[in-house]
């Protein structure tokens, strides 16, 4: 079987067979949550060995994006999502203790984004943007004010919807709306301080240091699909992060 991917024809096969399962999760074809082909089926249907079948498909296990599940086979991975604040990323009071979050959109519309925004989602010049802005709050203490910008093109339903319709999780909720699945992320921490809308809603005086997250989400073809900052005050801030 001739490999279909249009990768560069130069790239090692097992590369080549890699970028191919890519595409093949990124459009659906390979659903999250489902076991893809053995490597017996895959090496008679490719015909390569199974060496390289092997190769290829650690290459997508080591990316996070199939995960082995010894005696039932190779699963495209689902990103769990739970009640941690974040799903990358956490913040704990002091104690150590976690909470349930709540989330408040405080607005939702399509608009033009900035230069930063553009580059970050990766759009062409005359691309609009789906913008949220929203407040999680944690045990009635306010937290983090959150800017997150969407592709229009992939998200513009959640521009027709009602601030109270959106779920907790945004995560799951993009793909029930939308459609469109984060398979990972990438965050930048940072010091900053709170002026204007963060401010106000955060309830900081102007100047007050923050802690400043950037967040870009990516789909499973690792095409960003979000782009966030959230700001949060230092003064009580713990970070955790589980390293496996």
């Amino acid at each position: 079987m001739k490999i279909t991917s249009s990768s560069d024809s130069r790239l090692p096969l097992y590369q080549r067979l890699s970028d191919e399962w890519l595409a093949k999760i990124a459009s659906g074809e390979w659903q999250p949550g489902e076991a893809i082909p053995t490597e017996a089926e895959l090496t008679q249907h490719y015909g390569v060995a199974v060496g390289t079948v092997r190769k290829a498909i650690d290459c997508l296990v080591n990316d996070g994006l199939l995960e082995r599940n010894q005696g039932r086979g190779t699963f495209v991975r689902r990103p769990q999502f739970d009640a941690s604040f974040f799903r990358f990323f956490r913040q704990l009071p002091a104690t150590g203790e976690q909470g349930i979050p709540e989330s408040h959109i405080l607005s939702n519309r399509i608009t033009a984004p900035s230069a930063t925004v553009r580059h970050a989602l990766e759009l062409d010049a005359d691309e609009k943007v789906v913008h949220l802005k929203r407040l999680r709050t944690i045990r009635n203490g306010r937290r983090f004010y959150e800017d997150i910008w969407l592709p229009a093109k992939a998200f513009h339903r959640l521009a027709e919807l009602q601030p109270d319709e959106f779920d907790p999780l945004l995560y799951p909720f993009y793909e029930a709306q939308c459609g469109q699945i984060i398979a990972s992320a990438q965050e930048t921490l940072s010091i900053s301080t709170a002026h204007d809308e963060v401010a106000e809603r955060l309830q900081l005086a102007e100047g007050t240091p923050t802690v400043r997250v950037e967040r870009i989400a990516r789909g499973y073809n690792r095409k960003p699909l979000e782009y966030r900052i959230a700001q949060g005050p230092t003064e009580g801030f713990r970070y955790q992060i589980d390293i496996n």
